[in-house]
């Protein structure tokens, strides 16, 4: 009977020392997560609803073509300027050449109607000096009238001023109606002539969308052309993802969004890499509204019953290029994001203006190459430009 009494007693006391020490466990626990929430937990916010995004950069055809062929495809990176696609150029250094003659036709023309104005000219100034003398022989038969002139020979003398008169008046509306289409301008700056360089131009413009080159650094992605298939314009035909300026959306909940500010620090850490390896950024801008404002069919609260659901606004969090550079990230991926919100000295929203985001290499610059052209076509058509 004492043997099962001292067992019982035992029994309770391990049962006591198991509670004490349980209850010292749960004590030193919340010790130390008071003193991480005092020292650093109430300074930060978090999420796992955030996403890796970036530019996704349309190449597109400018023009109706047949593609000849392509220099990159999926998964390959490629650098500003590089050639990705050729066209069949043939239509287009057709339409090239077309201009060309035509340019060189109206400077031509213009030219003519230069020499046509410069004839006319020389027409009024003779018909003047016979105008001149049938005056001249009028007022002398006139003043000799009483003695050596008949009547007639003055009636044909004043025939002869009229005639004469005539004549000016003949040269100067043909002088007028050539000055009309050349008053003010060389043949370089004739209306004619500037059409024919900009319709030149054009046809050099289509002439270079022949060749398709990569509008940034990036990898390429989403090809669909294929040698061979005749394309439209504005037709997508593959994408460059510029991996190396992406950036993290971060959906926090509104609730969490008080203590946000630009310029802020945040941790972030991806499925594809672990724990082990973490992005250091900083919050680049808050959105300007909830997810559901944007949404394609945005949520209509104003009737039946209503539930009150904690909305989520996406932050932009930009990483750092040297990390990025370390270890690439891809668009897509899902990420966990941990703000610092210590620093309050920021603004709620961005302070400054935008100023563009990223510029983009469309093909040759072909305007120097074609004045050059223009110069040599109007030249060799005695119309040197001015």
């Amino acid at each position: 009977m004492s043997d099962i009494t001292d067992a019982r007693a035992q029994m309770a006391e391990r049962r006591r020392t198991g509670f004490l020490l349980f209850g010292a466990v749960i004590v030193v626990g919340a010790l130390v997560y008071g003193i991480w929430w005092l020292l650093s937990g109430r300074y930060s916010e978090t999420t796992d609803d955030a996403y890796v995004a970036g530019n996704i950069v349309a190449v597109t055809s400018r023009e109706n073509a047949t593609v000849t062929a392509l220099y990159a495809d999926n998964t390959q990176a490629v650098h500003h300027g590089q050639l990705l696609i050729e066209m069949d150029p043939a239509v287009a250094e057709v339409t090239m050449r077309a201009a060309e003659a035509n340019l060189a036709r109206a400077a031509r023309s213009v030219r003519g109607t230069f020499a046509n104005a410069d004839s006319y000219s020389a027409q009024l100034k003779q018909a003047e000096v016979v105008l001149a003398q049938a005056q001249s022989d009028y007022q002398r038969r006139q003043a000799a009238l009483a003695g050596a002139v008949s009547g007639e020979e003055l009636g044909h003398a004043r025939d002869a001023v009229a005639a004469a008169e005539a004549a000016v008046n003949a040269a100067r509306g043909g002088l007028a109606q050539a000055q009309s289409g050349i008053a003010g301008m060389d043949v370089a700056h004739n209306p004619d002539v500037l059409a024919a360089e900009a319709q030149l131009r054009a046809a050099a413009i289509a002439l270079s969308h022949m060749k398709i080159v990569a509008p940034v650094d990036g990898v390429i992605a989403q090809r669909t052309v294929q040698v061979g298939q005749r394309v439209n314009a504005g037709a997508p035909l593959m994408a460059v993802v510029p991996l190396s300026n992406v950036w993290v959306d971060a959906n926090f909940k509104e609730v969490q969004l008080a203590r946000m500010r630009i310029g802020q620090p945040v941790k972030i850490t991806t499925d594809i890499y672990g724990s082990k390896v973490a992005y250091h950024g900083k919050i680049a801008g808050l959105g300007a509204g909830s997810g559901s404002a944007f949404a394609v069919l945005p949520p209509q609260n104003a009737s039946g019953n209503w539930i009150k659901i904690v909305q989520r606004v996406p932050v932009r969090i930009a990483l750092d290029p040297a990390e990025l550079d370390k270890n690439p990230l891809r668009l897509g991926l899902s990420v966990g994001a941990e703000v610092d919100v210590r620093d309050q000295s920021g603004p709620r929203v961005a302070g400054t203006t935008a100023t563009g985001v990223m510029r983009a290499n469309t093909g040759e610059d072909v305007s120097k190459k074609v004045d050059a052209l223009i110069k040599k076509i109007l030249a060799a058509n005695a119309a040197p430009a001015q």
